[in-house]
């Protein structure tokens, strides 16, 4: 393509077969070109991986290099309207795309709101979404715990922060997941989300709680009604599946790999390093859209033009021989990693403390409820959706004896 020579022999970054083996793909790719590659997006759109950990690091610490702001992209007249990637490209008024003192006042509200949040109470909702959802299986002796469990949890939980009534819960849960979907009603349901925030506002303007919304109302940076909306759905979204697949995951390499499974059992602490090793290993969210350079400049050996599309490659900075030599580095205790992101416009504080402990206590509550819950198909028939964006499985088939729902249980 004209304007990227160095695209004539670069790898297609999509297609059925690019996300089936992503350790190899990485290491490959690594192998081949460095810590900076050339990729085609879909329909062979020209951009840039990141792949070394310190060059997405540099990237992530330079804001004013490398921005967040879509409309720089130089590739605009050659995207389609439909073009598959725009949900991750095109721009919203939303504190994703928001820079500068922009994006200080729209995510130290955000920030501001979630800090508050009580971390005894949000454990204690977590435990007892973990618990209702079991009740609805355990008395079957299996069960997908991706589908009945895992991706239900988070937006369970955060609908309650939200301070939604726990009777509206299960409807806009499900249309929160069918909105992430890529087929079906994705449209419809998100304008019923969307809709269903709007109120939420508006009840909070009249009835302020405690809850996320009516923090957001009160907050000296004066957030419009617009404002908050658009980003709570973003803040929504951006919890969802990421935090639902952290939790399958966990699950998976709990049931697949044998000394996984005794650290993870070995007691509550472990949990939580449990689930640190698969963010190095596994992490949901693999590779991320991503900045726009603002002006020409080299990345890795690479000449990198104005309105450059960088996609960071978290995952593939993860497994970074340069920062992971082997198996020195204790994965379980190391934070390191790059899965949340870094930065400015990496995911905000105190965004991963608040899913570590929804998929902790996801995890802990599942192991304590059915002690003998195992895979109930054999590892590789187990499947990996297609993406090179996320790291999830389609399903988790899992058997375990039937156990009794706790409220059925004698006090």
């Amino acid at each position: 393509m004209a304007g990227y020579p160095e695209h004539d022999q670069a790898i297609r970054f999509y297609g059925p077969q690019i996300a089936q083996d992503p350790a190899t793909l990485y290491h490959d790719m690594r192998w081949r070109y460095g810590p900076v590659a050339p990729i085609l997006l879909d329909g062979d759109i020209p951009a840039w991986f990141v792949m070394g950990y310190r060059e997405v690091h540099y990237v992530t610490s330079n804001p004013q290099w490398f921005a967040r702001d879509c409309r720089r992209w130089n590739m605009w007249d050659h995207v389609p309207d439909d073009w598959v990637l725009m949900p991750y490209v095109g721009w919203t008024p939303s504190v994703m795309f928001a820079e500068s003192n922009e994006h200080q006042r729209r995510a130290g509200a955000l920030g501001d709101a979630l800090d508050a949040v009580d971390r005894t109470e949000l454990a204690l909702i977590c435990q007892r979404v973990a618990d209702d959802l079991i009740n609805e299986f355990s008395g079957d002796g299996h069960a997908d715990v991706v589908s009945q469990y895992a991706h239900q949890i988070p937006a369970r939980v955060i609908a309650e922060l939200y301070g939604l009534p726990r009777p509206d819960v299960p409807a806009i849960v499900t249309d929160i997941l069918d909105s992430l979907d890529v087929k079906g009603n994705a449209a419809e349901a998100h304008q019923r989300v969307q809709e269903r925030m709007q109120r939420l506002i508006a009840d909070a303007h009249v009835r302020p709680g405690q809850d996320v919304p009516s923090r957001l109302l009160e907050h000296p940076a004066k957030l419009t009604d617009d404002e908050i909306v658009i980003d709570l759905l973003v803040m929504m979204a951006a919890a969802q599946a990421p935090t639902g697949n952290w939790i399958a995951n966990t699950l998976r390499h709990m049931f697949v790999d044998d000394r996984f499974s005794v650290s993870l059992q070995g007691g509550r602490s472990s949990a939580v390093q449990a689930l640190n090793e698969v963010l190095w290993r596994d992490t949901p969210t693999q590779n991320f859209i991503g900045r726009w350079a603002v002006q020409a400049c080299e990345l890795g050996g690479r000449r990198i033009q104005r309105g450059d599309l960088l996609v960071l490659g978290l995952a593939a900075a993860n497994s970074d021989p340069r920062v992971q030599p082997g198996e020195q580095l204790d994965s379980g205790a190391n934070r390191a990693h790059m899965s949340f992101g870094h930065g400015e416009h990496g995911c905000p504080f105190p965004a991963p403390e608040l899913a570590e402990v929804i998929a902790r206590n996801a995890v802990e509550v599942l192991l304590d409820r059915l002690p003998d819950v195992e895979l109930s198909v054999r590892p590789e028939e187990l499947e990996w959706r297609p993406s090179v964006w996320m790291r999830g499985l389609y399903s988790l088939p899992v058997e375990f004896t039937p156990a009794v729902p706790t409220d059925d249980r004698p006090m």
